[in-house]
């Protein structure tokens, strides 16, 4: 608005609202990344709890095993 009432040309208004438009939609962009990243490639914390279930898997046959020797 500071623009128009100083007299600006239109070429700097509108860059300046490109300018304002990019770099809120660069924010949003930024903000979204690590959900897209764990959508895509799978988060650390499910990483984990798969990794524990198969250790619980493993030692469970290990006593089952052992169970029957």
């Amino acid at each position: 608005m500071d623009m128009m009432i100083d007299d600006a040309s239109a070429s700097q208004i509108s860059d300046k609202i490109k300018d304002l438009l990019y770099a809120k939609s660069a924010e949003r962009v930024d903000n979204y990344r690590p959900n897209a990243a764990d959508s895509l490639f799978g988060s650390d914390e499910e990483e984990s709890a798969e990794i524990e279930d198969n250790v619980n898997d493993e030692e469970e046959t290990v006593a089952t095993a052992d169970g029957e020797i």
